[in-house]
């Protein structure tokens, strides 16, 4: 060959290489906008030298990191792991490498800059391998799962707490009154309020839900430890107290709680006063929620209609004075 063809065909060599850098470049460009779309990211890592290869801009961006702010490398991704996920998860990829599994995955923690949480799906697989059978580089994908977690977690507040005031709901009470009863001793408390109609009327329904809201607050401060404290709906509360019905600590709860409900209220219009009947009652051994709760409304019912603003515990009837100021 002479060397004027050798020339032309190292010229052609390289616009064909200029002309397929091209086409890799577009390509990559095109790939990443896809994958951001979507909220993949798509990386490579060399097992050897830690560097990671990431295809996309999503990877820092999740963690709320400029694009090349965060160096690229397998060292990085592990410090950004949250403390309580980083044992397992790093457990669960080393374990993919060593054959354990046929590929890893994990739903974890990472550590945004600003200190919060972004929660990520992680997937990968081994790629390729070296002579000797180890693994040179594992590809897989990152997808920010924050926002479907948070979702998770209001679907659970929704299913488990009342939407006004954020107590327990029936299903919640439900299920803590089932765990509560078989490990101690259990009171059941029903809180109906009186004369909440009138502020209603006087002040209209918003400033109506701001008094419950207040309630709620101070029911959960008057209320000792281990108790739980929730809401039927309307002015009805329900409070699970873990004692004994002979216990100091229920008489004085009752005694909070009556402090609570006839302490004034502040609200948007105008301040309120509002009065409160309490009936407690301890759960026996064959009851269940609902019986339990039919005792402690009827004990309830016992102050409505002897003057209102007082507590039955058991079969004492008691006013806000007799529990002590």
């Amino acid at each position: 060959m002479s060397e004027q063809a050798l020339k032309q065909q190292i010229q052609n060599l390289k616009k064909h290489n200029a002309r397929l850098l091209r086409i890799a470049r577009d390509t990559q460009s095109k790939l990443s906008a896809a994958l951001d779309g979507t909220g993949l990211c798509l990386w490579q890592l060399d097992v050897p030298s830690g560097k990671l290869i990431i295809y996309n801009r999503r990877w820092g961006a999740m963690l709320g990191y400029q694009p090349k702010a965060l160096s690229a490398n397998f060292d990085v991704w592990r410090e950004h792991l949250h403390p309580e996920d980083k044992e397992w998860v790093l457990d669960a990829f080393y374990g993919h490498l060593q054959g354990k599994t046929p590929f890893y995955e994990a739903l974890h923690r990472m550590l945004h800059k600003n200190g919060s949480i972004t929660w990520v799906l992680d997937r990968g697989r081994v790629s390729e391998w070296d002579d000797d059978g180890k693994p040179l580089k594992v590809t897989g994908t990152h997808i920010d799962m924050t926002k479907e977690k948070q979702y998770e977690e209001q679907l659970a507040q929704l299913a488990n707490h009342d939407p006004l005031t954020s107590l327990a709901n029936r299903h919640a009470l439900l299920r803590h009154f089932a765990r509560m009863k078989d490990e101690n001793a259990l009171c059941i408390a029903f809180i109906d309020l009186d004369d909440f109609k009138m502020v209603n009327d006087t002040f209209g329904h918003r400033c109506g839900d701001e008094l419950l809201i207040q309630l709620s607050q101070r029911l959960n401060d008057a209320c000792p430890p281990g108790s739980i404290v929730g809401r039927l709906g309307g002015d009805e509360f329900v409070l699970l107290l873990p004692f004994a019905l002979n216990s100091l600590l229920v008489w004085s709860t009752a005694h909070n709680c009556l402090r609570a409900a006839l302490s004034p209220f502040e609200l948007e219009h105008g301040t309120a006063s509002v009065g409160a009947s309490v009936g407690i009652h301890e759960v026996q051994a064959g009851d269940d929620f609902v019986s339990a709760l039919r005792r402690a409304d009827l004990a309830m019912y016992q102050i409505k209609r002897t003057g209102k603003n007082g507590a039955a515990i058991g079969n004492t009837l008691v006013s806000l004075s007799a529990v002590g100021e």
